[in-house]
């Protein structure tokens, strides 16, 4: 969408729907990206997790498998968290550009 078709739309629009819609297309841009990151970080986990179970059949590498699966929880949170922030900061640009459309 152009900026000028942008303008037009930010006139015609509540502020929530304005933002709501460019979030749809947000999301569409970035989905794959996203997509990409995230199966990335499960095949991480799921390794870490492997790894850290295999450890645990041996005494002496048990202290490394609890590492592994503080690590790999670690990511889990991970993910959750980008997605949050990301989700905040980018409502925020998209309220902030209404904004300064409708200033006028």
């Amino acid at each position: 969408m152009t900026e000028e078709e942008n303008q037009t739309n930010a006139q015609h629009q509540s502020r929530e729907d304005y933002i709501d819609e460019q979030m749809q297309q947000h999301k569409r841009f970035y989905k794959k990206i996203y997509n990409v990151l995230y199966t990335l970080n499960d095949f991480t986990v799921a390794f870490w997790f492997l790894i850290g179970s295999i450890f645990f059949y041996f005494e002496s590498l048990k202290t490394w498998g609890v590492t592994l699966f503080v690590l790999a929880s670690f990511q889990f949170a991970i993910k959750p968290t980008i997605r949050l922030i990301h989700e905040i900061k980018a409502r925020g640009h998209y309220g902030r550009e209404y904004d300064q459309q409708n200033q006028d």
